[in-house]
């Protein structure tokens, strides 16, 4: 039997009501069966395991059968690579990906019409949430009848993971991403939030952080295009609903995609991602067919325009090689906004009958469309300009792995060495009270720079500048970004000194200190006129001169381990 006359390439979605989603074994094996009938176009393979131990695949899909990443990047090929499944419950994407993929194997126009273009795809990505199946863990959305849940097997947010990488799910993502370099992502997701008309909403990588030639065809090229077929599809979009204040009525702002999601970790590889967000709303057929217009219509720019957006990141990455300043934070400019014609329903506020308050219902009765504030916008806060190299101490074989699942070379010192360097002092620090994702985050930072002359042991490692993941390195490894690896605190062991003392001995010992160690007593004499409440705590007065006294420093304490070299090894 011809394999186009198999008995059934139809979808468990176009198989159903419109209000069903594939299973993970309806999915993998639709795939699978799909890669054995036409491996000349199609290979699809297991990626990895996630922290459950259950496969995580991803599919190439090359109309000439290349399926090796090094030989497409070497002949200059784009590629663009579509995500799914990252939050099962969403799972819209996983449903289109299939048809998708199906298309480009049975229909000739479908195929021609790709050219160039590597189309890299992951199923489902989080595999242990797509078996966690009900219908009861998406409170406010409508559909399908059963779906995963948003937790992998560890209880993590895997779009909250992409830097920290706890997840071996993580890893995996990472070494599928950096090998292959998309030039594009779109990576499926469904909304939450307010209510109005708009079936696809749109998270594109924040086109200021995004940066350079990159970020300026996604803002002047890519996003009109993308907004103009989405409307010619049926589908007219709006910028993901992140509103000003309550209601979209006053506003809404882009969204700053920090690089622990995938968007804002795509922009850390100068990779233009999307995150299409359907309205949880609509029914599950709606969301479906708008997830499958984003993805084509993201997928034919792609086509068409590969060769400028490969040429805007390779000027992109070159100018970071070059030295060019990395900004590490950032800011949302709400003196300035362009008009929106945006699609709502009338928001009411009326007396809740749980308790004693208003609550904010819209009511579906009166749509308006009209002009709101979009502010997309944003200014870089804190930047860093790139050493020459980084000196990892290999004590910090966590940091080392990580860094290396996202693709980054490191290099063994082979002779131990002195070298100048710029280390920083942590000042000030303030945590989240509560565990986020699994860590409790760095929100405060105060910082000082210190030169220093640092000793390179052998076995340390060293990650030298000049390269393709100058950005992502920059990004991790500067305590200032806004998800590097200090603030997801994998450092935090240096910022609490390992001596202490006993006050019947140190009290004596102090009154000697003050007497002898120059400085300390002008010191002293500061910190009590700033902290008057503190004088009766004996902890607190002994502990200042304990932490202060160089007699008794640790200069480890506070030191964030990683080094700025000023000179390439």
């Amino acid at each position: 039997m011809s394999v186009l006359h198999h008995p059934d390439w139809a979808t468990p979605f176009e198989q159903g009501n419109g209000n069903q989603t594939t299973t993970w074994h309806d999915c993998i094996g639709f795939h699978q069966r799909l890669a054995k009938a036409f491996p000349q176009w199609l290979r699809f393979d297991e990626a990895g395991h996630s922290d459950a131990g259950v496969p995580i695949h991803a599919g190439v899909f090359s109309v000439d059968g290349v399926f090796d990443p090094l030989a497409v990047k070497a002949a200059g090929r784009p590629v663009f690579f579509n995500n799914n499944g990252i939050h099962p419950g969403e799972p819209e994407g996983i449903d289109a990906n299939m048809a998708l993929i199906r298309d480009l194997c049975l229909d000739e126009t479908k195929r021609a019409a790709l050219g160039r273009t590597v189309l890299l795809y992951i199923p489902v990505y989080n595999v242990d949430g797509a078996l966690n199946r009900s219908d009861t863990s998406r409170v406010n959305q409508v559909g399908p009848e059963a779906f995963g849940f948003r937790g992998n097997a560890r209880h993590l947010d895997l779009n909250r993971d992409f830097i920290k990488a706890d997840s071996l799910n993580a890893r995996v993502f990472a070494r599928v991403f950096t090998r292959w370099d998309p030039d594009v992502m779109v990576d499926t997701h469904t909304s939450n939030g307010a209510d109005y008309q708009h079936v696809m909403t749109l998270i594109p990588t924040q086109p200021d952080k995004l940066g350079g030639r990159t970020g300026a065809h996604l803002r002047e090229q890519m996003l009109p295009a993308l907004y103009a077929d989405m409307a010619a599809r049926g589908f007219p979009m709006c910028p993901y609903v992140n509103p000003v204040k309550e209601i979209p009525d006053d506003g809404i702002a882009d969204f700053l995609d920090s690089p622990r999601f995938s968007t804002g970790y795509a922009a850390l590889h100068h990779t233009i991602g999307f995150m299409p967000e359907t309205h949880m709303l609509k029914p599950f057929e709606a969301r479906y067919r708008s997830m499958r217009a984003l993805v084509d219509s993201a997928l034919t720019w792609t086509t068409a325009h590969g060769d400028a957006i490969r040429a805007a990141r390779a000027a992109d990455r070159a100018a970071i090689s070059a030295g060019a300043p990395v900004a590490l934070d950032w800011a949302l400019d709400l003196a300035h906004s362009r008009p929106f014609r945006f699609s709502g329903y009338e928001a009411v506020y009326e007396p809740s009958r749980l308790g004693d308050y208003r609550r904010l219902r819209y009511d579906r009765s009166r749509p308006w469309q009209k002009d709101i504030p979009y502010h997309d916008r944003y200014a870089a806060t804190a930047h860093a300009v790139p050493p020459q190299a980084y000196l990892l101490p290999q004590a910090w074989h966590d940091v080392a792995e990580r860094l290396q699942a996202h693709g980054v070379a490191l290099q063994r010192a082979t002779q131990a060495r002195r070298v100048a360097a710029d280390a920083w002092r942590i000042v000030h620090f303030e945590k989240r009270r509560r565990p986020f994702e699994g860590r409790h985050l760095h929100e405060a930072l105060e910082l000082r720079a210190e030169p220093i002359d640092a000793d390179i042991a052998v076995g340390d490692w060293i990650i030298p500048l000049g390269g393709q993941h100058d950005r992502f390195v920059v990004e991790v490894l500067e305590p200032r970004g806004i998800d590097s690896f200090f603030r997801w605190a994998f450092f935090d062991s240096v910022l609490d000194k390992k001596e202490a003392f006993s006050d019947y001995v140190f009290e004596d010992e102090a009154e000697r200190l003050l007497a002898q160690e120059p400085g300390l007593r002008e010191s002293f004499e500061a910190w009590k006129a700033a902290h008057p409440a503190l004088q009766g705590d004996a902890e607190a007065v002994l502990g200042f001169l304990f932490r202060t006294a160089a007699r008794y420093a640790e200069p480890e304490c506070g030191r964030y381990p990683v080094l700025r070299l000023r000179q390439r090894p």
